[in-house]
């Protein structure tokens, strides 16, 4: 003889309902006034880089946004390496709407901003020197 389970009959629960205003509308949490933000390591990147007009590498981007109180890191141990990051993603998902461009190996510049010529190695210019006289 086999004995099978009824099912126990299903609670009901009132739920209750949102709080409504006296004409029958939802009640609406109230908004938060806009407060300005602190920048962000990256504007601050841009203003820094807006103001000194060369190419910079992330660490020296850091210290100078330090100096100036622009922006500090909240307590990270590699702020230059985060930021650096976030450049490279930037210049990954905007290409060319990106503010920043690479102008050498771990240095960066604003896009669309003449960045001071890099002075070419001694080695550089031995072989600049090369290259012309094999032209002769």
């Amino acid at each position: 003889m086999t004995t099978t389970k009824k099912a126990a009959p299903k609670k009901t629960t009132n739920k209750t309902t949102k709080a409504t205003k006296p004409n029958g509308t939802k009640a609406t949490a109230p908004k938060k006034e806009k407060t300005e933000r602190k920048p962000s390591a990256l504007d601050s990147a841009v203003r820094v880089l807006g103001e000194t007009k060369e190419a910079m590498s992330a660490a020296e981007m850091i210290d100078a946004m330090a100096a100036k109180n622009y922006w500090t890191s909240p307590g990270g141990k590699t702020p230059s390496n985060t930021l650096y990051a976030a450049i490279l993603r930037e210049l990954q998902l905007k290409g060319t709407e990106a503010r920043f461009v690479k102008t050498e190996r771990g240095k960066f510049a604003l896009a669309g901003a003449k960045v001071a010529a890099k002075k070419p190695t001694p080695k550089q210019q031995k072989a600049d020197q090369n290259q012309t006289a094999n032209k002769e």
